[in-house]
């Protein structure tokens, strides 16, 4: 019984020791086999695919739904400003074929490495891309406007950003999506703006206060410009409070300092 034991334990103890000299790509990254002379070989391996790592080792390379954070960038507006504040967030993938040839053939500070020693291939070269196209693409647009053409400015950048990579011949790397944070004006335009609309404001306001005027500078001229109306008025008004008195309505009349006429005091 104990030498059965000891047989079943040997091939479980030689599939542990298997396993702990593998290496699994996982879903979503590709592998490169790199020997124990440092030669890599050109081979990609696929995710779900087990790797012995005895001799030599396997690069992982995330190849879907990268992420590049581009911040705090002050890129100059078509009014001449300054940005106080410009981000984006570029999202991009690499085709798994092509995960061998750009290791390989271009330059190391292009990829950078995360702390578990994943390989983000080309994420400073994207980072640096999307930068450019971001100072190319805020010349065309004045500060105060470009939250007011945020679809049409993520286009823009992420058109500008594919044509880079066509003109270098990175078929194999695709940019899916850019999409812009924040975009702050500087403090000066800001201050402007803001003047301006108090100024704008406050032309309305005198606008408006000059055809108050205006309307009663015409009432007053065509009251001046018609006296028979204006007595007219004045004998219906004296009819109106005779015919108070005859009836005993009116027990006080105000007279005028220049009065003329007679007054009827009736006695208690």
């Amino acid at each position: 019984m104990k030498k059965l034991t000891t047989m079943l334990a040997i091939p479980a103890v030689a599939i542990v020791a298997a396993m702990s000299g593998c290496t699994i790509v996982d879903t979503g990254e590709v592998g490169l086999r790199v020997n124990f002379d440092k030669t890599i070989e050109p081979e990609e391996r696929v995710a779900g695919s087990f790797n012995q790592t005895f001799v030599g080792k396997i690069l992982t390379f995330p190849v879907k739904d990268v992420s590049v954070d581009v911040q705090n960038l002050t890129p100059l507006a078509a009014d001449n400003s300054t940005m106080k504040e410009f981000d984006i967030a570029v999202i991009y993938n690499i085709a798994p074929a092509s995960v061998s040839d750009l290791y390989i053939n271009k330059s190391r500070s292009f990829h950078m490495v995360d702390d578990t020693g994943d390989i983000y291939l080309m994420h400073s070269y994207i980072y640096q891309t999307a930068r450019n196209a971001v100072y190319k693409t805020a010349r065309k647009y004045e500060a105060l406007n470009m939250n007011d053409n945020r679809a049409q400015i993520e286009q823009e950048i992420q058109n500008t950003m594919v044509a880079t990579l066509n003109e270098e011949k990175l078929s194999g790397i695709l940019i899916s999506q850019v999409r812009v944070g924040s975009m702050v004006p500087s403090d000066a335009v800001k201050s402007s703006a803001d003047n301006l609309v108090r100024a704008k404001n406050e032309e309305k306001t005198k606008e408006v206060e000059v055809q108050i005027a205006r309307k009663e500078a015409e009432r007053i001229a065509a009251l001046n410009a018609n006296a028979g109306a204006i007595s007219y008025m004045q004998a219906q008004a004296q009819m109106k409070i005779a015919e108070g008195i005859a009836a005993g309505k009116v027990q006080t009349v105000v007279i005028p300092y220049d009065f003329k006429g007679m007054v009827n005091v009736s006695a208690k």
